[in-house]
């Protein structure tokens, strides 16, 4: 095998894993962060479903690997282009999908083109693999090199260019197996060639022109989104005007004028002017936040937003306004009289669009105004000063707990660890306020009581009956919460503030229960009823299981703020399901476990399928040479046993190396502060690091059981290791962040990149074409742990993921261990 396989397979793995990388990001935009997640995992099953066809083909097995490499990198082209083209042009929408059957079939659709690029790619790895001879190991490294490789080139395209550009990109790079010149060349050969790689970029070019043309009408961002985010509403109001639009690694933002934004969140109606002009900003075409078109001493709708009264309790405070979005919460803190306000953001594009949509009343550039561009949890890691005020603006959208469609979105702002560590800087007297969105019956916010609850216990506090303020008006729900407990000259500020703007009262030290309800009407106080229950009860833990929603504080280890599910819901949803309008169906949870039992079904006859084909060719075969080297797996006839090992071992490295990978991506956004900062760190940093552990898997002298015992005492002990890292780093600066999470995953990382080539070395010779079927196995397992390590972590935490992926890897070692005794002592034992 020469140098030109071992480059193409590493041109073809990187330019997928780009692919990847920019499909998560396309579809989160196109449509939601959790669909992306949804459709990544269906797509993956493409690289699976290579090793299957590869199996079951002859002729396939019998193409010269370079050929193959060709082939592989010009249908990943393409399928890269149609994948952009049925995107954009398929009238799908992923909100309808439980009361509009045509919707199944459009998701099929959907499926069916995101998985050709990696069926293709995956044919060209899976063939390089399998005709490599004594030397799977440096071609899998080859594999895990590059892939790495696609991992850092993918933000880099994306923050160049934008998620249209890096798509494009990610074709043409595909391409570049098929310009490597094969070992053997001709006239011939070499014409084909030329003539391969001009068709397929014209072909490619061809194709994104006909994409551009057709969203040239229909939406200016590139792509076409769902027309449930708030920029397809906004498109829609008379006199929208686009003004701005940027990509970079982590978002796309727009600004837009005459989109109809009047966002003043808790605006009492006892306010009688009327808002100020505003602006639009969204980020990835949802959650469009106002850009408030007024001066701070000119913003009198201030006074009657609820967290007013923090202001007027904390005269010339200094306030820290944490991630506000477009700036509502940096105006409201200004127009309150602070005299220092310290601003922390997590995107810098932010401030910079606001400085260049609405300069004379950009909020970011005032005076007293300090910005910082981190997120909060960094920020409050760092920083050793205290504050009068830390205030949380509530700055996303409402959206409705029974739709269950944002239970995967990982909230590491609103973690009970996020709320002790803000109360640790407070300074004497200082007050923490927060608003939530109403939900009925009560979720968001009871949740949110119940996290400040359990911070205040974590802190050096009064008990936090004492320390809890809550009101309500028509849509939301505002804390106070001040560790130092409130004085009877507060509380009476504070009822002069909720009476005289028409607030209810739910929660204060001294509370009387006829002082709720009082002007927004309810049937019943269900708001107060929980809230004192939750301050009142012994056994919280009980009250958490009693309830009917989720409401337990969302942590560092279970980050997932808006999943409320709990089984006790299923048969409302199930009854709801096709007769009432539910985003995704009613449940976000629900429809995870139906990809699993969809994607367990695929995996299955996947792996079926080729052993179906090998018994109905062995019950034709009338002769059989075992020195046919390109004998493929139909026709090749191994020791009894091997394919329970080849399934049990290829299986669970499989299951194990994604069940350890993704919980690591989903810990570390809170270190990094994005999620494509995360998987770009994490996924590049295991995949460079096991291709150098995959190199190493070819020495003579390597003890095959000590790598996998490794594996698994690393992946046990991960869990404290992350979480000391975290403790330790996450005040430093992002390079050194960075760098110590990249040092971090080596021992890990390295030890994971051993299993598979042992695993291949343990069929050479004896059933060398059984190396497609394992190479299907273990990506139909590793997709399957995708999906299950979502599931997992939402009802469990991540920790128990990472622990599973350790007992995956005890699996492994176990059915090694029988495989080489079965088989005699293995090549590491000698």
């Amino acid at each position: 095998m020469s140098k030109r396989t071992f480059i193409g397979v590493a041109a073809l793995a990187g330019t997928t894993l780009c692919l990847e990388s920019t499909l998560t990001r396309l579809l989160a935009v196109a449509q939601f962060y959790h669909f992306a997640f949804l459709v990544i995992s269906l797509a993956l099953l493409g690289f699976a479903a290579s090793g299957s066809l590869l199996a079951i083909s002859k002729r396939l097995m019998q193409t010269d690997a370079s050929h193959m490499l060709m082939g592989s990198g010009i249908g990943f082209a393409a399928g890269v282009a149609l994948a952009y083209l049925v995107v954009n042009w398929l009238p799908f929408d992923s909100y309808a999908i439980a009361i509009n059957s045509r919707q199944v079939f459009y998701f099929g659709l959907y499926y069916l083109a995101l998985s050709l690029p990696f069926l293709c790619s995956g044919l060209g790895v899976a063939s390089a693999l399998a005709r490599s001879g004594g030397r799977s190991h440096a071609v899998y490294a080859a594999n895990l090199l590059g892939s790495a490789a696609g991992a850092l080139l993918a933000p880099g395209l994306m923050h160049l260019a934008g998620v249209p550009g890096a798509l494009i990109g990610s074709a043409l790079l595909g391409l570049l197996p098929a310009l490597l010149p094969p070992e053997r060349t001709s006239p011939r050969l070499r014409l084909a060639r030329l003539l391969a790689a001009v068709s397929g970029v014209s072909g490619v070019l061809g194709l994104i022109w006909l994409g551009a043309v057709n969203l040239a009408w229909r939406s200016p961002l590139g792509l076409n989104i769902s027309p449930y985010k708030s920029l397809a509403y906004a498109r829609l109001h008379p006199g929208y005007q686009p003004l701005l639009g940027r990509w970079n690694a982590i978002s796309r933002l727009d600004v837009v004028a005459g989109g109809g934004v009047r966002a003043l969140p808790g605006l009492s109606y006892t306010y009688p002017g009327a808002p100020p002009n505003q602006l639009g900003l969204s980020i990835d075409g949802d959650d469009l936040s106002p850009v408030s078109l007024v001066a701070p001493e000119d913003f009198a709708a201030a006074a009657y937003l609820p967290e007013a009264v923090a202001f007027e309790l904390r005269p010339s405070a200094r306030a820290l306004v944490l991630e506000p979005g477009a700036g509502l919460g940096v105006l409201q803190a200004q127009a309150g009289g602070a005299s220092q306000i310290t601003v922390v953001l997590p995107n810098r594009m932010i401030p910079q669009a606001v400085a260049l949509s609405a300069p004379e009343t950009n909020p970011f550039q005032a005076p007293a105004v300090q910005t910082i561009i981190a997120t909060g949890r960094v920020f409050l890691q760092e920083t050793q000063e205290n504050f009068d005020i830390i205030y949380l603006p509530l700055s996303d959208a409402y959206r409705p707990v029974t739709s269950g469609a944002y239970s995967l979105h990982e909230t590491y702002s609103l973690t009970r660890e996020m709320f002790t560590q803000a109360m640790s800087h407070l300074a004497p007297e200082g007050i923490l306020v927060a608003t939530r969105w109403l939900q009925t019956p009560p979720s968001e916010e009871l949740r949110l009581a119940a996290t400040l609850i359990e911070a205040l216990e974590e802190t050096d506090a009064v008990e936090p009956a004492r320390a809890l303020v809550a009101y309500r008006g028509i849509q939301t729900m505002t804390y106070l919460a001040q560790p130092d407990g409130w004085s009877q000259i507060e509380l009476a500020t504070i009822r002069d503030f909720t009476q005289k703007r028409r607030f209810d009262l739910v929660w204060a030290p001294d509370i009387a229960p006829e002082e709720t309800n009082r002007y927004n009407k309810l049937p019943e106080e269900f708001y107060y009823r929980e809230i004192r229950s939750l301050l009142e009860t012994t056994d919280r833990r009980a009250y958490y299981t009693s309830y009917p929603f989720d409401v337990r504080p969302a942590t560092d280890n279970h980050p997932f703020f808006f999943h409320f599910f709990t089984w006790e819901q299923t048969p409302e949803i199930l009854a709801g399901m096709g007769r009432t309008w539910q985003p995704f169906g009613g449940s976000g949870f629900l429809i995870l476990l139906a990809l699993l039992l969809l994607v367990a079904f695929l995996s299955l006859a996947l792996v079926i399928l080729p052993l179906l084909m090998k018994k109905r060719a062995d019950n034709k075969a009338t002769t059989f040479n075992p020195d046919d080297a390109q004998s493929t797996l139909m026709t090749q006839r191994v020791k009894k046993g091997t394919l329970w090992h080849v399934l049990g071992y290829f299986g669970l490295i499989g299951l194990a190396y994604l069940l350890i990978e993704i919980p690591l991506i989903q810990r570390w956004i809170l270190l990094l502060g994005h999620p494509t900062y995360a998987f770009t760190a994490v996924v590049l940093s295991i995949l460079a690091f096991s291709g150098l552990g995959s190199l190493t898997a070819g020495l003579p002298w390597l003890p095959t059981r000590a790598a996998l015992a490794s594996a698994l005492l690393l992946a046990l002990t991960t869990p404290w290791i992350t979480d000391g890292v975290i403790r330790l780093t996450l005040g430093w600066e992002v390079w050194l962040r960075t760098g110590m999470a990249v040092l971090t995953l080596f021992p890990l990382g390295f030890v994971m990149g051993m299993p598979f080539p042992f695993g291949l070395q343990q069929i050479a010779g004896t059933a060398e074409g059984w190396t497609p079927w394992a190479w299907a196995v273990n990506g139909c397992a590793s997709v399957i742990a995708s999906i299950l390590a979502a599931i997992l972590s939402l009802t469990s935490g991540f920790n128990l993921v990472l622990w599973l992926g350790g007992m995956a890897y005890a699996g492994a070692l176990f059915v090694f261990l029988h495989w080489t005794r079965d088989k005699g002592a293995s090549r590491a034992e000698v």
